[in-house]
Order: C-alpha cells, then structure tokens, then sequence
C-alpha cells in the first residue's frame, strides 16, 4: 500500500511516500480501508520530532481515519466488513489502510461523506475527553475557545453547543469570526483588535467564564486566568505561541481555578473506548440533523501530505486539513 512516512525529523520535506505492507489486523482490531485521513497539530510536532508515538504504535503519522472495514481480527466486536466508520488511530493514518482497535471506531453519521468524516475523531475525541469529561462540561456554562476557526476550537465550540453551553470564540479575523458564529458560536472576540480577557468579561456580565479552551499558551495564559469566572476551569491542549507562562498564583487561588493539560495519543486503548462511547451516546445523534453545521474541509491527495503540512503550518486556514486517497476520491 501507499503510506506517508517521515523520513527524519524536519520540515514538511521529510514527508515521503512510501510501498509498505499492509498492516496486519491484530485481535481487537479492524482494517479499514482509508478513504481519507484527517491532518492534526500532533502530526506536525511528530514530523518535527517534537512527538514520538508509543513503543507500540504505528511510527507512520496520522491519528485520524474515515473509510470501510475490510477485515476483523478476533474479539473485534460490534463490527462487521463494509461497515463506513471514522476512526481514532494510534498512527498510521497517512496510509491505505490502517489497523484500529475497534473500540476507536465509530459510525460515519448519516448524510456525512467519508472525507467529511474524516476530520472529526481527533478534535472531537480530544474535546470530549477534556472539556466535557475531566472539566466537567454542563448546560448553561460558557466557554472561552481559542483558535475558533481550526479543527480544535471547531470542536469545541460545536461540542459546547451541543451539550447546552454558550461557546465564545477567539478568531483574528472577520471571516473566521463568521465561520466560528457558523459552527455555533454565541459570540466572537477578534484577539488582533481586542482585549480577551476584558471582552470576555463584558459578554459575560462581569462574572467570566466557566471553562477555557487554549491552543495557545504562552502569554494567552494570564489573560485565561483573568478572563475565568470563579471555579473556572481551563484546558490547555497545546501551547502554539509557547510551552511557558509566568501565571499569577494569587488569581488561581483567589478565583479557586483549575488549570488541567492533557495529549490524547499516550491514553490507554480502555480511555479511548470510553471516550468514544461518551461520544457515540451524547453527541454523534445531533450530527445527523439537516442543520448541522459541518466543519470546512480542505482536502489534498495523499502523496501531497507536505504540501498539506505547510498549509496547516500557515495558520491561515478555515477548518480542517484532509488527506485523500484513491479510494476515498469519489466518495
């Protein structure tokens, strides 16, 4: 099969195409045959070296899959071949076909494509384990969301809508501002022309808000603090403008926060299933309403995944970035 390797630590010119075999399909697995393979802020720390996947995983990058099972290993339940379903991978997503513990494995939604779905389980597995299942997401509460218009802060703020909580996003232009309101947004602030923290008070009577989505860190985290409600919880899922902060110990205390970080690729295959049955349940049925807003997809065929590398890397994108393969070309 064609898979995407990375030939060393580098820039998006270290991705490679590659004929290696297809994966064996291990007990509790299935083979999908991949249609399309969703592009993440983990895969380019990966390909920098920054990242490196589990002793047992696949060392091929791409934690996100949509296509068709083609086999079944032993005790690989509540599958069956031809089955359409997006997936979580432990790595090699870039490829062919990927072999999945089928705990990860959920069901295309009805009236979604397989390249649409494609860009879902990632985000969607990395918001529900942190905002809805450690920070305890629940109607009614606000949610700060940084980096609105990407795949992280999409999810979050759909996530949020979802499941009753009010979702303000934090854009740096007038058209991802829109394309945030679009996925369900209640409110903007546009960072580049903005005080965050004062604007967050101000949409929130004062008061702040209950929970914050970060992908920024860096100086982003003092304005966090300030712009959180007291017992407000924060969630740090990366750090784009830095990996340290000076943070006033005194807000934390006095406002009684909780600061929580967390990377989704480490769990363990039982946290995964969890997270995916959490999702199945409260969130997948709300996915086949007609007035669903879908994520922007951006697709690229497989064998261009640097040229996808360096769009992600240009922060300038809507959406999410999706590979796709021969397979997943027609769908």
């Amino acid at each position: 099969m064609l898979a995407i390797a990375i030939s060393r630590p580098g820039g998006p010119e270290v991705l490679a195409s590659q004929t290696v075999p297809v994966p064996r399909c291990g007990a509790g697995e299935v083979l999908i045959r991949v249609a399309a393979a969703g592009v993440n802020g983990p895969d380019l720390a990966q390909r920098r070296g920054q990242y490196d996947p589990p002793p047992d995983a696949s060392p091929l990058p791409g934690l996100e899959v949509a296509g068709e099972i083609v086999a079944r290993g032993d005790n690989a339940s509540g599958w069956q071949v031809g089955d359409r379903v997006m997936a979580l991978t432990n790595g090699g997503g870039y490829a062919e076909y990927a072999a999945v513990p089928s705990g990860q494995v959920l069901p295309v939604p009805d009236g979604w494509s397989l390249v649409e779905a494609a860009a879902l389980p990632e985000t969607w597995f990395t918001i529900t384990q942190t905002l809805v299942m450690r920070a305890g997401l629940t109607p009614g509460m606000s949610v700060l969301v940084h980096g609105a218009a990407g795949g992280i802060g999409g999810a979050a703020i759909q996530i949020a809508t979802i499941l009753g909580a009010r979702a303000i996003g934090v854009v740096s232009s007038p058209a991802k501002a829109d394309y945030a309101r679009r996925l369900g947004a209640v409110a903007t602030i546009d960072y580049s022309t903005e005080d965050v923290a004062v604007r967050a008070l101000e949409l929130t009577d004062g008061k702040g808000v209950d929970r914050v989505v970060d992908i920024i860190g860096g100086a982003m985290a003092e304005k966090n603090l300030a712009a959180c409600a007291r017992l407000g919880h924060i969630v740090q899922v990366s750090t784009l403008d830095g990996a340290s902060a000076s943070l006033s110990l005194r807000t934390i205390m006095a406002k009684q926060l909780t600061l929580s970080g967390s990377t989704l690729r480490p769990q363990t295959s039982a946290t995964k299933a969890a997270i995916a049955d959490r999702i199945r349940t409260d969130l997948l049925p709300a996915l086949t309403n007609p007035g669903f807003a879908k994520p922007a997809v951006t697709t690229f065929p497989l064998d261009r995944a640097a040229h996808a590398h360096r769009a992600m890397e240009a922060r300038g994108h809507v959406g999410k970035i999706v590979l796709v393969t021969e397979f997943g070309a027609g769908d």
